[in-house]
């Protein structure tokens, strides 16, 4: 049943006017008025007025970055955005202009930019204790590890603090490593689990790969089960509000996870030691590859399989967890399977370094077989923060509003896929929402970089902030605050319309 903040939300949908538009445009005149008109729609207002910058000039700023920053510190956009502050599910430029952020900080503001109960409880804690370290005891993360353990089914209920999604996952290729016995760790061809030295190597992207010895020492990337892009898949086969317009030939059950699954086995039979596997890794929805999801079945009957040969399965939820995808708080409960460890981030602190490994009493304890510690994990700051955003969560029902709006949002996408031959596929659960842009909807070829480029730029002008993924870059990444409207995922759908009409507009 439809809640009812949503079913206001509804009602109060804005007529469609006028957007932002792009003063830099040369092909708006080319696209019929009336067309132009059909896909316009209002920013929705916010009450909220930011204090007046007051800090460096833009050309000092740039100059500082080119001079003393290291070049991988990139920027998105051909003229960089100065933002200097943010509130709720909207972030402000120097310059007082205000912008519908869809990227959340990289999935990471997950309950608001600066919402007010996480503000105070960091102000409070500010005020009482920064920073003990763990030799001592302090209370803020015991209570927070009772809330936090709380979330999870069955026996994980042992967590590690730590203060990033590389950290986390680095920390369960330890534990994994340790408690089995076993060496080699698996992971999916187009994964994304961090850039440190250790989970470089489980990352499956050349873009984020540097040519160093020993970063692949032990690990196996497998077939990466795409029902979009991969070999085998098609309209029946994942678990969204909107499918693949690819054609499917499943009957009964799901084919395409079979053949996935199969290769997977055949992995094991060619590629690995008989029996002796550490651990398998895989997002619960493919973040940084471009918003990918998996056949039904597939990552359940994969856990089974590391099972079987030794090793632990391992869900990273960096980007999934805390209720983004809507139906469950954690992405793994869509799959049907309890993972053995669980690695969070992101969201978990609302942009506030603070991350966590999740597991049983048994494979925790592998961890005492030498000193292991973390200087600021679980710090009483971070603790309170992490408190603060589980409250708001509940509070203010997150979850459930990740559900409404963001299955509101993928079916206004999916209606522009029907008007846009240069929108190849629309995916995603909840809030964690792809839209892969292509040259040719048959072939599933990449658009054209400038074109991304030029799309992408023209959502920011017109106030929209969107993210980008995909080893090709031409997937647009939507995974905004949790707290956004049904206006705010309709202004958004208007405003990538509008873009692409102005870019493309023979492809309307």
């Amino acid at each position: 049943m439809i809640s009812k903040r949503v079913l206001a939300q509804t009602r109060q949908l804005l007529p469609r006017s006028s957007v932002r538009r792009s003063s830099s445009s040369s092909v708006h005149s080319k696209a019929a008025p009336a067309m132009i008109a059909q896909m316009q729609g209002e920013m929705p207002d916010c009450n909220h007025r930011p204090a007046a910058y007051e800090g460096s000039t833009y050309e000092q700023i740039l100059k500082t970055r080119r001079n003393h920053l290291t070049p991988n510190l990139l920027t998105h956009f051909k003229k960089p955005l100065v933002i200097h502050a943010g509130h709720m599910q909207w972030l402000y430029d120097h310059e007082g202009r205000r912008y519908l952020d869809m990227f959340g900080g990289i999935v990471t503001v997950s309950v608001g930019h600066c919402h007010p109960k996480v503000n105070q409880a960091l102000s409070e804690q500010t005020a009482k204790l920064w920073h003990t370290t763990n030799i001592y005891m302090h209370p803020k993360i015991h209570e927070y590890a009772e809330r936090l353990v709380a979330k999870f089914p069955g026996d994980l209920k042992s967590v590690c603090f730590v203060n990033s999604g590389s950290e986390a996952n680095d920390l369960a290729m330890l534990m994994a490593r340790l408690y089995t016995g076993n060496q080699d760790i698996l992971s999916l061809r187009n994964c994304y689990h961090g850039m440190s030295p250790y989970t470089m190597g489980l990352t499956a992207h050349s873009t984020w790969r540097f040519p160093l010895p020993g970063v692949n020492s032990g690990l196996v990337h497998v077939m990466n089960p795409d029902p979009y892009q991969g070999i085998w898949g098609g309209s029946n086969c994942r678990d969204s509000p909107v499918q693949t317009t690819r054609k499917c030939q499943c009957t009964v059950g799901c084919q395409a996870g079979d053949a996935y699954y199969n290769e997977l086995e055949e992995t094991f039979k060619y590629s690995l030691p008989r029996g002796k596997v550490a651990a398998m890794f895989a997002e619960s929805i493919q973040g940084v590859g471009g918003t990918v999801q998996f056949p039904k079945g597939y990552l359940k009957r994969a856990a089974a399989l590391v099972r079987a040969n030794g090793g632990l399965f391992v869900a990273d939820e960096v980007q999934t967890g805390f209720g983004r995808t809507g139906e469950h708080f954690w992405g793994f409960e869509s799959h049907d399977y309890v993972p053995d460890i669980v690695t969070m981030a992101k969201g978990i602190g609302n942009g506030f370094p603070l991350a966590a490994v999740v597991t049983t009493p048994e494979i925790a304890a592998s961890l005492s077989q030498a000193l292991h510690f973390n200087t600021y994990g679980g710090n009483p700051m971070a603790s309170a923060v992490g408190i603060a955003v589980l409250d708001v969560i509940e509070e203010e029902q997150l979850q459930r509003n990740s559900l409404e709006v963001g299955t509101y949002f993928l079916k206004g996408l999916a209606e522009l896929q029907q008007r846009f031959e240069i929108i190849g596929d629309v995916r995603g659960k909840g809030l964690m929402i792809g839209v892969e842009l292509v040259g040719n909807r048959e072939k599933r070829t990449p658009l054209a970089t400038p074109h991304v480029l030029d799309i992408w730029e023209k959502c920011k002008d017109q106030g929209v902030l969107l993210g980008r993924g995909g080893l090709h870059g031409n997937v647009l990444r939507i995974k905004p605050p949790m707290c956004i409207t049904l206006a705010d995922a309709k202004f958004a759908v208007d405003v990538l319309a509008l873009a692409i009409t102005e870019t493309l507009p023979e492809n309307n």
